[in-house]
């Protein structure tokens, strides 16, 4: 009996590598992707695999380090973004060519925000790219996408997982895959770890550091805004979850990887694996205790 599964991947910058690795796992238990709907990076690993170069795409992602991400980011002195973000998209496109997303060969969707009007705009039809490279368009950092009189930034602003866009099959399974967690509070105590190690050290470079730095630099306007946004996102994530539930919620908290490590991707990609097996696992036992319950209460 065929699986096939309705799938939906969430926003989270390069933590979203982590999607590799559920399709990966997804497709060698047996289960068929029919369709599939993502935002923000969710978009870009969903849009590649739809048009059948995940394999490709995760090769490439092997190459990149540090420096490579700084050649990949053609920054712009515009006051209201960082990097025009056509560089990476012109770079994917050497080895993924742009098509139409009705040309594709299963559903596909992206969810962008309309800036003006505030308003989800979601891609189902049009150029693969354009879609993918409004969707990700993380506010401030990429160059916003206009079209049709509108402003669009990046869809985890309105919808960071699309459960409610996806197309869906007769006998499909909706899954759900959210990397759009953070561990807070792991996160906060390594923190504090490496402060306290850093005050006791015994270097004298480390001493007249720990002098000039103050103890509270990582506690700081940028820090607090993008705390402030990762929360929000995340509940309406959770949100979502919770209007449109999923069959199987893949859930991703993450302590140790933050949106920019896209230098790490085997290791996203390998966490990608082990949690969805586990969440395939907890559904197979759910399942198995269901006619097991019905037969005690007859």
């Amino acid at each position: 009996m065929e699986k096939k599964v309705a799938l939906v991947l969430s926003s989270g910058g390069a933590r979203g590598l982590a999607h590799i690795g559920a399709i990966e796992e997804l497709e060698a238990q047996g289960y068929q992707i029919t369709s599939i709907a993502g935002c923000s990076m969710g978009s870009l690993i969903g849009g590649v695999y739809a048009a059948g170069k995940l394999a490709e795409f995760r090769e490439w992602m092997k190459t990149i380090d540090r420096k490579k991400m700084r050649e990949l980011t053609d920054f712009s002195l515009s006051l209201n973004h960082v990097a025009k973000g056509m560089r990476i998209i012109e770079a994917i496109m050497e080895f993924v060519p742009d098509v139409p997303i009705e040309e594709l060969p299963i559903p596909y969707c992206a969810v962008a925000t309309d800036w003006i009007s505030g308003r989800e705009v979601v891609f189902r039809e049009g150029s693969l790219f354009q879609a993918i490279r409004a969707s990700i368009s993380l506010p401030s950092f990429y160059e916003p996408v206009k079209r049709d009189g509108m402003i669009l930034i990046d869809g985890g602003v309105t919808n960071p997982i699309p459960l409610n866009r996806v197309v869906r099959h007769e006998g499909d399974i909706l899954v759900g895959v959210d990397v759009s967690g953070h561990d807070y509070e792991a996160q906060w105590e390594a923190h504090q770890e490496q402060t306290e190690k850093r005050k006791h050290s015994t270097s004298l470079s480390q001493q007249i550091l720990n002098r000039l730095i103050p103890d509270n630099l990582d506690f700081n306007h940028y820090t607090i805004l993008s705390r402030v946004s990762s929360i929000m996102i995340r509940q309406n994530s959770l949100l979502m979850t919770q209007l449109t539930k999923p069959d199987i919620l893949v859930d991703i908290q993450m302590s140790r990887y933050d949106g920019f490590d896209y230098d790490k991707s085997e290791k996203l990609i390998a966490l990608g694996k082990q949690k969805t097996r586990q969440a395939l696992l907890q559904h197979a036992e759910c399942l198995s205790k269901i006619p097991k319950e019905m037969h005690r209460a007859q």
